[in-house]
Order: structure tokens, then C-alpha cells, then sequence
């Protein structure tokens, strides 16, 4: 199941290896969702897909592509919001991105997602076939 968010970007942290081969990086937004208080939202990317905020800038209005992901390790229960791709919101800046994979489709009619774009399913999915 896929979600969706927009917000301002308010930090990216490092790219992180973790162990030989994994890699992992967060990010934060202030959602914009007209509440009172701020709502500031933490996301995390993985592997190949660390990269997909590089060609943003703290302050930039973006739209966030997610996934929830639920974890169990010794009796604790871990989620995480997992991000898989980025939009720029302001469309003048959206070409000037370099041509990096943050704003793969953004010429396209409609902002339509490539398939390439979908987040690997990992094994432990329940569908029946």
C-alpha cells in the first residue's frame, strides 16, 4: 500500500552503511496539513534509493511517495516510513533537478509514475499468489 505527502524539507541527514552492503539515509518534512501545530514528518530511503533527495535543497516543497514498513526484533515493534520517490511541488524548479531520478516522469502528462519507480515487494508479502 503506497501513501502520499507533501511538506517542506526541513533536513537530509548522510547516506549510512550499515554493515557490508546496506545502506540507509533519512530525511524530514513539515507536512502541510493546516493542523495548529507542526507536524514534522521523519522518512528513511534505502539502498539505491538514497539517492532520490539528493537534488533537493532544505526549504524545497516536495511531495513524498511512501510505503509503511513494520518490523518485530526481540519482542519490539518497529515502523518505518519508507520513502520511494520524490517530488519537486514548484514546477520551475522541477526541470533544473539535473536530470537526476528525483523527478523521473515530471514531462509526462499527469506526473505518472514509471513502473520502475514501485518499491520492491519483499517475500513476506501475504498476497495468494
Amino acid at each position: 500500500m503506497s501513501f502520499e505527502i507533501t511538506g517542506t524539507l526541513v533536513k537530509k541527514y548522510e547516506t549510512e552503511t550499515k554493515g557490508e552492503s546496506f545502506r540507509v539515509r533519512d530525511f524530514v518534512i513539515k507536512a502541510n496539513d493546516g493542523g495548529q501545530y507542526d507536524n514534522f514528518v521523519k522518512f528513511q530511503t534505502t539502498q539505491d534509493r538514497t539517492a532520490i533527495i539528493d537534488d533537493m535543497n532544505e526549504g524545497d516543497e516536495i511531495k513524498v511517495h511512501f510505503d509503511l514498513r513494520g518490523r518485530q526484533w526481540q519482542d519490539k515493534y518497529f515502523t518505518n516510513l519508507n520513502a520511494w520517490r520524490v517530488e519537486a511541488m514548484d514546477a520551475s524548479s522541477a526541470p533544473s533537478g539535473g536530470g537526476g531520478g528525483a523527478s523521473a516522469g515530471s514531462d509526462s502528462p499527469g506526473n505518472f509514475p514509471k513502473a520502475s519507480d514501485e518499491p520492491v515487494l519483499e517475500a513476506d508479502d501475504d498476497l495468494p499468489f
